[in-house]
């Protein structure tokens, strides 16, 4: 069974902020939670270190806009050229990813973002990209936009914050989860956390019907149960 398929498979939580391991990207995390209108966050990182989770998860709410590159030319446009304003939050992902129509219509919002800054129309900018802002294949004068307020780095988890996100993760469904189980996981599945709490969910619920401990064995009958019932 490939990678991909177990992903396809097992559907992740959706993303909150509370369900975010932080590893150590603490700094970034406490910026998001108290990012007010006027202020502006960019995040860059490598595939996998919680760019889309993040942003995501800041903009679950009806105050709130999640944008992703695909769809952003007109989505973006039409919130820079609105008469009035009710986001108070606004995600915008992959932003590397944008063509020359979504690049201007970011520059319209950028600069719609510093003037109503001041002005109870104030909304928070935040992007997401997969290098630092200076390097990206951007005009220009966008690229310079993304360092106007805060930018961070996401670093990637190490394998002993997926061990402890595993275990704290079963630990929340009263589960103990053995070496060797945690081992194969990090041996063999996803570095995306939240696939890992899918899977944890999963085998909870998997032992429970089959009245079996949770063990190597159980795991790969679980996932070749799924594959068998999803072709």
């Amino acid at each position: 069974m490939t990678q991909q398929l177990i992903l396809d498979l097992l559907p992740a939580p959706s993303p909150t902020l509370d369900n975010f391991v932080i590893g150590p990207n603490q700094e970034a995390l406490d910026a998001l939670r108290h990012c007010q209108p006027g202020r502006a966050v960019y995040l860059w990182g490598a595939p996998g270190a919680g760019r889309s989770h993040l942003l995501q998860a800041i903009a679950a709410d009806e105050h709130a806009c999640y944008v992703s590159a695909q769809r952003a030319h007109q989505v973006l446009h039409d919130i820079a050229t609105a008469d009035n304003l009710s986001w108070r939050r606004i995600a915008v992902d992959n932003v590397e990813l944008l063509d020359q129509a979504g690049q201007a219509a970011l520059f319209a919002l950028y600069n719609r973002w510093r003037e109503v800054a001041s002005t109870p129309e104030a909304f928070a900018l935040i992007l997401a990209g997969d290098r630092a802002p200076l390097s990206m294949p951007l005009r220009e004068d966008l690229r310079t936009r993304l360092g106007w307020d805060l930018v961070f780095r996401l670093q990637l988890l190490s394998d002993q914050d997926r061990v402890q996100a595993l275990t704290t993760r079963a630990s929340e469904r009263g589960l103990s989860l053995s070496p060797d189980v945690i081992n194969w996981v990090l041996t063999h599945y996803s570095r995306d956390i939240r696939q890992l709490s899918a899977l944890v969910d999963a085998l909870d619920r998997y032992s429970l019907a089959k009245h079996r401990a949770i063990t190597v064995p159980l795991l790969k009958d679980l996932l070749a149960s799924r594959q068998d019932t999803n072709p």
